[in-house]
């Protein structure tokens, strides 16, 4: 059966995307915590970042970067978190978020009910900031 992630990844549920390679994806998380909270997920079901076969698990680790990378400039947190956990979908996903203390590690400050007009704005000034960066090719429309 697929997963939340692979059902969105295939356009059978929404998602706001910021990236998208033929490896990973990049999308906000619907339980942000902070602004621009993305999700980097490989494209095959892997339950596991042990799991993961060398060279994907490494292009995850260096798109979370370039997000990342990003998620500092527009937001301008003083850290930018990123976080494997695998308890909620049994799906590989990266978190990558601003940080603006240790509570943004801490999954029941998540927000439960973001104001999707925000979540609209973070995404496409993350996608901005990812074509600013030279990465046009990977940022969806």
């Amino acid at each position: 059966m697929a997963t939340v992630f692979t059902k969105i990844i295939n356009g059978e549920i929404p998602g706001r995307f910021v990236w998208s390679d033929d490896q990973v994806v990049g999308f906000l998380s619907i339980n942000p915590l902070g602004p621009g909270h993305t999700l980097v997920v490989p494209r095959e079901e892997i339950d596991q970042w042990i799991d993961a076969p060398t060279g994907l698990f490494e292009h995850a680790m260096a798109t979370a970067r370039t997000i990342g990378t990003v998620i500092r400039d527009v937001f301008e947190p003083p850290r930018v978190a990123l976080m494997i956990a695998g308890f909620e979908v049994p799906h590989l996903h990266v978190h990558v978020h601003p940080a603006w203390g240790l509570e943004a590690f801490d999954f029941t400050q998540a927000a439960t009910d973001p104001d999707p007009a925000a979540m609209d704005d973070q995404a496409e000034r993350i996608r901005a900031g990812l074509r600013d960066a030279g990465h046009g090719e990977h940022v969806p429309s």
